[in-house]
């Protein structure tokens, strides 16, 4: 799998945990969002697919500044989306615990 311009970072936090998602913007129009159980999920639009996140209580990691992320528990310094050569390895990086509070 190679990383897509297409492809936008959403991620929620649970405790000391961020939970990543990607949304990636078909050339159809419509979008699939690739979640932290694997799950590749699909969606008619990319906008519906930014409301589901957003009902689940992710955020765009693209629209973060430092002081969302320290609200958040977290650095932006401290922090990337995961990176994995096929969704298969990237499965296993989607969850993500956190350091020491930030």
């Amino acid at each position: 799998m190679n990383a897509s311009a297409h492809d936008r970072w959403w991620l929620a936090t649970l405790g000391r945990t961020l939970v990543w998602a990607r949304l990636r913007e078909l050339d159809a129009g419509t979008a699939e969002v690739f979640d932290s159980d694997g799950a590749t999920l699909p969606y008619d639009s990319v906008d519906t697919a930014r409301a589901a996140l957003m009902d689940a209580e992710f955020v765009e990691y693209d629209g973060l500044d430092e002081d969302d992320a320290l609200a958040r528990g977290f650095s932006l310094h401290e922090i990337a989306p995961p990176q994995a050569t096929d969704d298969t390895q990237l499965r296993g990086l989607m969850l993500q615990t956190l350091g020491a509070r930030a």
